[in-house]
Order: C-alpha cells, then sequence, then structure tokens
C-alpha cells in the first residue's frame, strides 16, 4: 500500500471537531426541520409542502390530486428526506382532530382520532384549504424573500406572507437538539382581536390581551381546566395547562346511571383510551363498570360507561380523571425562530413578531404595487405624447428603415424612455380613435391617484396598521366560528387526591413520641361518665397521647409547634391505622426538626379574608395574625410567630376577628376578654401578653367562648366541671384572671379547659392511651371554685393527658357498659354517679381572684 501523502493530513482536536460538528447538526435541524418561524407558524417541510401545491396549482377551487404526485413534487423540488416523513406531516395538516383549522384538503382516508393510520399516499388524494390559500396570499408581488433550494435549481421562500397568525391559530410541535416547542392552537377569532388590540396600543399588557384572548382552543374540544397555567404560559412562554374530556352523567333504566364522554382532550387517541378503562375496570382498579362501549359514529363522539346502582359516579368519575387520559397536561412552550434564532415569546411578542411581519409584507406588496403603476403610468405618458404629436409620430416610422431606427427616432425627438418608444412602436391603429385616446386618459389619471396613494401608504404607519386591520377582519369574517374548548373554574390544574376520596369525619392523635394517625369517628362510641373507656390506640411504655382532634378527610390540617413554626397536610393524606396501631412517625409526614414538636393542631376548611389565627404561649403572650396568611406553607414549614427566649406555643384557635377569648392557667386561674384587644399582626410578629402569670405558673390552654357555651376544665387526676359563661366577666387582657378551678392535691392541677356546649362528646385521653367518649351534657354544671367530679377511673400511676371536644354521636345503648381497655365488658355495671355527685363543692368566690 502506498503511503499516504503528508500533505494531505491534518492533525485536529477531536474534541473541537466534535463539538464543533454537532453544533452545525443541530442548528440545522432546529433551522431546518423541526422548529416553526414565529411569523408564519410552518415548520420548513410544511411551507415547501403548500408552496408545491400553490405552484402545481392543487388550490381550493381545482379538482384534487394524488398525494403521490404532491410528496414527489415536494421531495424533488424542496425537501430532499423520506416520502413518509413529508406524507406524514401532510396528512396531519389534513386532519380536523389535529389541526385546528387544516390547512390541507384531504380526499380519502386520512386516518381516524382512533389511531388509525392514513391509506397510502396512491390511494388518497389532495388540494390546498381554503384558508391555506390565505397563507399564501399576495406571494407572487414581491412580498417575501425566495432562496435556494437544496441542490440550486429552484427557488423556495423564506417565509410565507401568512394572512392569518398562524403560529398560534393551529400551534404546532416539534422536538430539536437540546430544545422543543409545543404551541397549543387558538380559536382564529380571539387571536385576530388580540392583534388588533395590539396594533392600537403598543404598551398593552398581557393581562389586557387576555380579556380577547381567553386561552388555547384545541380541535378536540374538551375542558380546561383554571386560568392559572394559562396565564403563567402567556406571560413566560412556558407553562401546563390540565386538559379534561367533557363528560356528563346521565340517568338510565333500572335506577343506574352512566358516564358519557362527548369530547376527549387534544392528542389523544380514544381507542387506546378506552382500552385503558377497560383494563382498569377488569384488574378492579376501578371498580363499577358493568359495561364500556364506543357509540361514536360521524355526527359525533360517545364513549358509553354504565355503572353499578351502588356506585358513586362522581367518584368514580374522578378515578378515571386519574388514571386515565381522561384527563391530561398539555405543556406550553413557545418556542419559535426569530430572525433565524430560537426563542422562546411570550403571548405579545408572538403577536409582536407577527403583526410586524404584516408590516413588512403590506410595504413590500405596496411597494411592489407602486413600482407596477409607475411603469404603467410611464408607458402611457408616451403614448399620450404619441397621440399628441400622431401624424408626427406616423411620419418618422414610415421614414425610418428598421425598428430600432425608429425606436432611436422617437426616442431623440421626443425625449422618450426606451420602454416608451417600445410601446409607441407596439400599439395598435385602434388606439388612435377618439374612445381609446379617452381610455387612455382616463386610465393615467387613475394611475396618478392611485400611485399617491400608494405612496402617502408608505409614508404613514398608521396607513399600513390600518390596512392590516382591514384584512385581518376580512380574514375573521370569512373563517371565524364559535370556540370548541370550553375554559372551567371549577376546578384545580390537577385534580386533588381528596375528589377520590369521600368526606367523612374522622378523629386524628398525636402521641408525645410522634406517632400520628388517623381513625372513622365511629370508632369511638358513646358511654357514661366514670367508665374505664377503650383501648385508643398501642403505646411504648414512654410514650403517650397528647393530641386529638375531630375533623374532615378534605380539610387541611395545620400542626404548630412549639417552636412557633407551622406545617401542613391534608386529613385523608394522614394515614389510617387500626384503633390499637401505634401509627406513622409524623417525621415520615411533616419535615419537622428534630429539636421542636407538634404541640397544637387545628383544621381549616377554607382560608377566607374574614378568619384570624389567635396564638397564646406559654409564658401568656397572645397574638392574631390572619388566616390568608397561612394559605401557602412550604413542605419545610412556616414562621408562626417569633417566640421570646424561653418560651414555647401552647394553642392556636381559629377566629372571624369578634369572638371573646379565654386563657387558663396550670393553677386554675383564667382571663377572658375581647379579641380585639389584641391587634392584628404581620405572621411573624410576637404578639403582646394576654395574661399575667403567677410565679411557677403556665398557661395550659386557650379558647374561644361563646354566650352560650360553658367553660369545661380537665384535671390532671381525672376530674373535670362546667361552669357557665356569665360565671366569667370582661377583663382587659394581661390582668391576672379569676379562678376557674380549686386546685387540690386530690385532683391535681388543669391539663385542659375547652369551651364546649351540651350538643357536644368529650374524648379524655390517659398517658397509658386509653379513650374515653361521653356527652359533655353529662358531666355536671357547678361554680367555678369547685374541684368537679369524677370523669375517668384511672389505674395507679396514670393521668390525663389531653382531652378533645367531638360532634355529638347517638350512644348505641343509653345504658353503655363499662368496658375494659382492649372493649372486653366487665361483669358488673358500677354506677359512679352517686359517688362522683357527692365530690361537688359548693361555689365559693376567692377572695384572691382579680
Amino acid at each position: 500500500m502506498a503511503d499516504t501523502p503528508s500533505s494531505n493530513i491534518r492533525e485536529i482536536n477531536i474534541s473541537n471537531e466534535m463539538r464543533t460538528s454537532f453544533l452545525d447538526y443541530a442548528m440545522s435541524v432546529i433551522v431546518s426541520r423541526a422548529l416553526p418561524d414565529a411569523r408564519d407558524g410552518l415548520k420548513p417541510v410544511q411551507r415547501r409542502i403548500l408552496y408545491s401545491m400553490n405552484d402545481l396549482g392543487i388550490v381550493s377551487d381545482k379538482p384534487y390530486k394524488k398525494s403521490a404526485r404532491i410528496v414527489g413534487d415536494v421531495i424533488g423540488k424542496y425537501h430532499p428526506h423520506g416520502d413518509s416523513a413529508v406524507y406524514e406531516t401532510m396528512v396531519r395538516m389534513a386532519q380536523d382532530f389535529s389541526y385546528r383549522y387544516p390547512l390541507v384538503d384531504g380526499h380519502g382516508n386520512f386516518g381516524s382520532i382512533d389511531g388509525d393510520s392514513a391509506a397510502a399516499m396512491r390511494y388518497t388524494e389532495a388540494r390546498m384549504s381554503k384558508i391555506a390559500m390565505e397563507l399564501l396570499r399576495d406571494i407572487n408581488k414581491d412580498t417575501i424573500d425566495y432562496q435556494d433550494n437544496y441542490d440550486g435549481q429552484e427557488k423556495e421562500p423564506v417565509v410565507l406572507p401568512s394572512r392569518f397568525p398562524n403560529l398560534l391559530v393551529n400551534g404546532t410541535t416539534g422536538i430539536a437538539v437540546g430544545m422543543a416547542t409545543n404551541i397549543p392552537p387558538h380559536q382564529l377569532g380571539e387571536v385576530i382581536d388580540g392583534i388588533l388590540a395590539l396594533s392600537h396600543n403598543s404598551e398593552i399588557t398581557i393581562p389586557e390581551l387576555m380579556e380577547y384572548i381567553s386561552g388555547p382552543d384545541f380541535p378536540t374540544a374538551g375542558l380546561i381546566l383554571g386560568k392559572s397555567g394559562i396565564r403563567k404560559a402567556y406571560e413566560t412562554g412556558k407553562g401546563s395547562i390540565t386538559l379534561r374530556a367533557r363528560v356528563q352523567i346521565e340517568d338510565i333504566a333500572h335506577g343506574k346511571q352512566a358516564i358519557i364522554v362527548t369530547e376527549i382532550p387534544y392528542q389523544v387517541n380514544k381507542a387506546k383510551l378506552i382500552e385503558k378503562i377497560a383494563e382498569l375496570a377488569r384488574e378492579k382498579r376501578i371498580d363499577g363498570i358493568t359495561a364500556l362501549r364506543d357509540e361514536s359514529d360521524r355526527n359525533g363522539m360517545r364513549i358509553v360507561m354504565e355503572l353499578r346502582k351502588d356506585v358513586n359516579a362522581n367518584v368514580l368519575l374522578n378515578n378515571l380523571y386519574k388514571h386515565t387520559a381522561l384527563q391530561t397536561t398539555f405543556g406550553i412552550n413557545m418556542l419559535a425562530l426569530v430572525d433565524g434564532q430560537p426563542r422562546v415569546l411570550n403571548l405579545k411578542q408572538a403577536l409582536s413578531v407577527y403583526l410586524e411581519h404584516q408590516k413588512v409584507i403590506i410595504r413590500r406588496r405596496t411597494e411592489f404595487e407602486l413600482r407596477k403603476a409607475e411603469a404603467r403610468a410611464h408607458i402611457l405618458e408616451g403614448l399620450r405624447i404619441a397621440l399628441d404629436h400622431i401624424d408626427e409620430v406616423i411620419q418618422l416610422i414610415r421614414s425610418s428603415k428598421t425598428t430600432d431606427l425608429a425606436r432611436e427616432a422617437l426616442m431623440n425627438r421626443f425625449g422618450l424612455s426606451e420602454k416608451q418608444a417600445q410601446a409607441i412602436l407596439d400599439m395598435r391603429l385602434q388606439r388612435l380613435t377618439g374612445l381609446e385616446r379617452d381610455k387612455i386618459e382616463e386610465e393615467y389619471a387613475e394611475l396618478v391617484k392611485l400611485i399617491a396613494e400608494l405612496k402617502a401608504i408608505l409614508a404613514d404607519e398608521e396607513k399600513i396598521l390600518s390596512i392590516i386591520r382591514d384584512e385581518l377582519n376580512e380574514i375573521k369574517e370569512r373563517y371565524n366560528d364559535k370556540r370548541r374548548t370550553e375554559i372551567t373554574f371549577g376546578g384545580d390544574q390537577d385534580i386533588d387526591d381528596e375528589d377520590l376520596i369521600p368526606e367523612e369525619q374522622i378523629i386524628i392523635t398525636l402521641t408525645r413520641n410522634g406517632y400520628i394517625k388517623r381513625l372513622p369517628s365511629s370508632t369511638y362510641r358513646t358511654q357514661k361518665r366514670g367508665g374505664r373507656g377503650i383501648q385508643g390506640m398501642g403505646t411504648n411504655e414512654d410514650d403517650l397521647v397528647e393530641h386529638i382532634i375531630s375533623t374532615s378527610t378534605h380539610d387541611t390540617i395545620l400542626f404548630f409547634t412549639n417552636k412557633g413554626k407551622v406545617y401542613k397536610s391534608k386529613g385523608y393524606k394522614i394515614p389510617e391505622y387500626s384503633r390499637t396501631a401505634k401509627g406513622l412517625p409524623v417525621v415520615n409526614l411533616l419535615e419537622v426538626d428534630k429539636d421542636e414538636w407538634i404541640n397544637t393542631i387545628i383544621p381549616v376548611s377554607q382560608y377566607d379574608e374574614e378568619s384570624f389565627l389567635f396564638f397564646t404561649t406559654k409564658d401568656g403572650i397572645s397574638k392574631r395574625s390572619p388566616l390568608s396568611s397561612f394559605a401557602n406553607i412550604r413542605n419545610n414549614g412556616l414562621i408562626a410567630l417569633s417566640l421570646r427566649e424561653g418560651d414555647e406555643l401552647i394553642s392556636v384557635r381559629l377566629t372571624d376577628g369578634t369572638k371573646h377569648i379565654i386563657i387558663g392557667t396550670k393553677k386554675g386561674m383564667l382571663i377572658r376578654f375581647v379579641e380585639t384587644d389584641v391587634r392584628s399582626m404581620g405572621r411573624t410578629a410576637s404578639g403582646v401578653k394576654g395574661i399575667s402569670l403567677e410565679e411557677d405558673d403556665e398557661v395550659i390552654g386557650m379558647e374561644i367562648l361563646e354566650e352560650n357555651q360553658d367553660v369545661l376544665v380537665v384535671t390532671k387526676n381525672g376530674y373535670g366541671k362546667r361552669t357557665a359563661a356569665e360565671k366569667y366577666r370582661i377583663q382587659n387582657r394581661g390582668g391576672k384572671g379569676i379562678r376557674t378551678c380549686n386546685v387540690q392535691e386530690k385532683n391535681g392541677p388543669l391539663v385542659s379547659m375547652r369551651s364546649v356546649t351540651e350538643d357536644e362528646d368529650m374524648m379524655i385521653i390517659t398517658d397509658s392511651g386509653i379513650l374515653i367518649r361521653m356527652e359533655v351534657a353529662g358531666i355536671s354544671k357547678v361554680g367555678r371554685n369547685s374541684i368537679g367530679v369524677k370523669l375517668i377511673r384511672l389505674d395507679e400511676n396514670s393521668s390525663v393527658t389531653a382531652v378533645a371536644i367531638v360532634d355529638k354521636e347517638e350512644s348505641e345503648d343509653s345504658q353503655a357498659l363499662i368496658q375494659k381497655p382492649i372493649g372486653e365488658i366487665e361483669d358488673e355495671d358500677i354506677d359512679v354517679e352517686a359517688l362522683d355527685e357527692a365530690e361537688v363543692l359548693d361555689d365559693v368566690e376567692d377572695e384572691g381572684d382579680n
């Protein structure tokens, strides 16, 4: 083998060469294949198909031609790629379920929404649609630039005139190298209205534009949930919207119901959707569908799902939204080529690029028409000169030996241009009649007027904008139709899991060691006071239940910690366990720090502007903040209030800004004051003094007190009592308060103070995990200074740790038996009422009350 000449060898850096080559390839894909031009909204292959059809004369008012003929012309002249790529693009441009306004009028099988492929190109026929003609209108009036095709033998347009804003009207999708575009289609009239508004006010804002362009409009109709995703996409060029099928629930025979689907989300394959629903029903992942059939025909779509009698149609439908393409997400990425460079465009930028393109089109068309008019006027001026000197002209022509000599003689004699002289030589004798002469004068006068108008247009941009507006209104009048996709405000962008879960009352418990669980409220049946209760949960020797609340599965649960931070979760997201199970470590549910623990839990149904959260700390500091300040809580929590050194958050309550607040202490003191004594503060404020504490005393509870409520206190040793609200006079915040319970060694210090009515039940939790539920009405109503009655029989070394007020529940047996912790029935029914009533002391005012 001969040695390779060293002159043919170059040393190159392989890294640089790979980088350069890949960038060249990437830019070629970006510019020449995958991304649309922002001006006409077309990718190169789409533009070439339309231009080739126009060039072949396969327009909307001419007969269809074989698709293979069109594809062959496109490949041979402009697009040297596979025929399948070109044909598939043309097929998509003809599908009314893919394009909002199809650009190709197909004849034959061009596929279906069930995913059926189009027939081979040798069988189908096509021509340009009527609206596609508007993309190429005035293309022969020098309105656009041309470039060489791939082999330099032909010319192809760089961009089409695009007399309507196709980028937004039909949208596009494409994957390039390192980037992708996904622009949704829109309703023609809305987009035109937006451009007209922009043409009148260049400072218009995107929210103002959204008054004209409400959102995407898909050919398959359906629903868009909410406007937040649309707004984000229009403002930034990127966003995500949730599409949902149009569904209705109908009553059918035998008391059953059926779910009827009449519209599905954009780009969803109907056949695969039905297949997926059938699969879920077969595997019992969605239970309750007894029949599934596709009744779609040429008149429209209709998918029918018959349901069992006992099935909740709305819950099943929400499960379908969750697990099938009846609900999908459309990611908007408004990426297009602007001046040959890929750019992400917001709504105003996309409209502005199109508007500027139309200014160029109108200006170039006007210049073309001006040149044409001036050229014609120039000829007419020569003819007028000839007619004014017709005898001399005839004599001069007759005396010339050749045409060239005659032309030159005319130019020299009358100062004519070569074109004018040639026009005179080409003039027919009939133009010498008086009638023809009048026509020339009339045409010339009209041309002079036209030239003046065209020059005025070129000199005034407002005239250009006026022409654009007129022509856009003409397009709107001819092709506008009704919006198909409805934008609804009845749902969030993403279907919430709570829609899949029936709303029910639940009990949530949290232990000192941080184990949380939920149970149905009906788990605990009502007992008479003095009972032993039932085992509420299993606990370790060093653990005990500290918090218990009654709420709904759909409520938001706010968790406040001793450090003044707040976390949140939905009721249904808290795991459900059996009655005796320990539960889930709360650190697996919330991002609580190691050195903080939850000491207050409150449920919230909705965040409104008129609600407040009222806080009280162990040292008696109180604060009131708007509930709306806590609507957006991060996963890692939010500061609820700033605590002073050594202080801890004790209690938080939801108020409406007009309530009376009561604060109780361990030593049995209580203060009542009007909520507005504490002004509304910011979320991170520390607060003001709510109650002044004696030495070694601390706050054990804070409640809202209504006029029709009683104050219920429970002590460590299981004693409790009710006292009427009127026994507590209203004071100014910051005082020492008055006595609410006679704290002795027998009953022990207060562990809970609650405001209650007789229509509620109470649940008591002990440090050994025992729970007892009883009617509040069954608890004695006595004076402030009594020690109360025994509410629960405690084992030795056991004590009460928490109290919860829950909705009233009917007892299974008004003479409920005393139960052991595991629910075993005792051999005897012990009457504890007579014993407890003897322990009630007289209501004696304490001289030390303040």
